[in-house]
């Protein structure tokens, strides 16, 4: 992609870089950042103390430097803070991370200059990706995974394969600038959000054929009961679109089928949440000391708390919607719900059926709910008291993360399930076509025997249906 303005490298943008579309900075680009650099190094020449440019950081912003310690400063910032190990970010989260940082050093209070943008560039284009620990990040802002990154385009080693790239200087405030901001929380929320999107379409699919399989009241989804909430009727419509007839027994569904319309809607409100966060974080001012109204001052930008806060909430309504699907799995268990065989089981008492299958559900939803708790409370002081809270929204996505690749297991629990009754029953009569297609593709993926096996291979194949896309606007 041609870059010709800082917008023009949005989460959409990112994304794409992200799964290996190269970038190229425009001639103007390239000018207006040139204009900026020069900006900033005038005021650079006749300015006082500058931090983290002509004094130390952290607890050491009270040092001035000489001459020569200014010289090395900018490399050495870096350098002493790779301090993270193993397990590294992926190559994909990576390339988002290198997008974000270059799409803030588009900003011109970030003072950078084009030769630096170039850079992150080059690293994208020839595929040299740094390792990015995924853990142990107990800084106010993101300056140990940064560290890393920087490392890197100053010629390091420390990547994913082992390349590098020819030595590249950091001028004057490059090193600072480097290290500030909120990029990696950024560039995760963009991946969360555009997997949550994802999961989120499938798991209503999912819902809509569990609710023909329990042969479910349709009174929970109809128009009328969205009253004042339009997010919720989105969902109720779809939800009536893709079962628009099929059997009802009973008066009363299960709570899990009432209430996964509203639990879907919560999800929907949390995503948006998370992604207009990661909007504000690409457009906002992040970095510190920024260079503001012809001067340097020094900003919250390198917080994340937004970010690390909405990853929080999003992480508890997806437990949530977790928890309903294994619900709903229970109940198709439950002949009196569905006029099935119980358990699912072709021969009861002698095949299992999908019992323990069930059961793996529930062990993933236990586990899922200790990433419901918020990851950004429990700050703790550091650098002598200069940092003395952090908003910790690294471990916020790496918990969002955790539940993401969980609740994408329930969803296949739910969906296996949906797809053993749709067996049994010689078809789901109410589902649309839409619906019923999507279910043929399941049956071509695992096939129509309906005997005991090693069902774990079965869900680990919907899983990789799922993550391929599954139900999905491009599918």
């Amino acid at each position: 992609m041609l870059l010709h303005r800082g917008p023009d490298l949005d989460r959409a943008a990112v994304l794409r870089v992200a799964a290996g579309e190269r970038v190229e900075l425009s001639a103007g680009l390239r000018r207006r950042l040139a204009g900026s650099r020069a900006a900033v190094l005038t005021a650079l020449e006749g300015s006082g103390p500058v931090y983290g440019v002509s004094t130390g950081m952290g607890a050491m912003a009270g040092v001035d430097l000489d001459d020569a310690a200014r010289a090395r400063h900018q490399a050495n910032l870096v350098v002493g803070r790779a301090v993270g190990s193993a397990p590294w970010s992926s190559e994909r989260e990576v390339r988002a991370v290198l997008a974000v940082r270059l799409r803030t050093f588009l900003h011109p209070e970030a003072g950078v200059s084009p030769q630096l943008c170039e850079r992150l560039v080059e690293l994208l284009n020839a595929r040299v990706h740094p390792q990015v620990p995924r853990r142990g990040n107990g800084a106010a802002g993101e300056i140990i995974p940064l560290a890393h990154v920087g490392a890197v385009v100053l010629g390091g080693s420390g990547t994913l394969d082992g390349r590098a790239l020819p030595e590249f200087p950091f001028g004057p405030k490059e090193g600072v600038a480097f290290l500030e901001g909120v990029p990696v929380a950024t560039a995760l929320a963009t991946l969360h959000v555009a997997a949550a999107d994802l999961l989120l379409a499938q798991a209503e699919l999912v819902l809509a054929a569990s609710g023909e399989v329990l042969r479910a009241s349709r009174d929970p989804v109809r128009a009328g009961a969205a009253r004042g909430d339009d997010v919720l009727a989105a969902v109720l419509a779809r939800l009536r679109e893709r079962r628009p007839g099929g059997e009802v027994h009973g008066l009363q569904a299960p709570v899990s089928v009432r209430v996964g319309a509203a639990a879907c809607a919560l999800v929907h409100r949390r995503v948006r949440a998370l992604a207009a966060a990661a909007d504000r974080a690409l457009e906002g001012v992040t970095d510190s000391p920024a260079f503001l109204d012809g001067r340097f001052g020094g900003t919250a930008g390198f917080a994340g708390t937004d970010l690390g806060a909405d990853s929080d909430a999003l992480a508890a309504a997806l437990v949530h919607l977790a928890e309903t699907g294994a619900a709903r799995t229970h109940r198709m268990l439950d002949p009196a719900r569905t006029g099935l065989p119980p358990q699912l089981s072709p021969e009861p008492g002698v095949q299992a059926g999908l019992v323990a299958v069930h059961k793996r559900a529930v062990g993933v939803v236990h586990r899922l709910r200790r990433f419901a708790l918020p990851a950004g409370l429990g700050a703790v002081e550091t650098s002598l008291g200069q940092e003395d809270v952090q908003s910790f929204a690294l471990e916020s996505a790496e918990g969002l993360a955790e539940v993401l690749a969980g609740l994408r297991e329930v969803v296949a629990v739910e969906l296996l399930a949906v797809h053993r009754a749709r067996l049994l029953r010689g078809g789901l009569a109410g589902v649309s076509a839409e619906l019923g297609a999507l279910l043929d593709a399941v049956g071509a993926e695992l096939g129509e025997d309906v005997a005991d096996r090693p069902y774990g291979r079965d869900l680990d194949r919907l899983g990789a249906l799922l993550e391929a896309g599954w139900g999905g606007a491009d599918a």
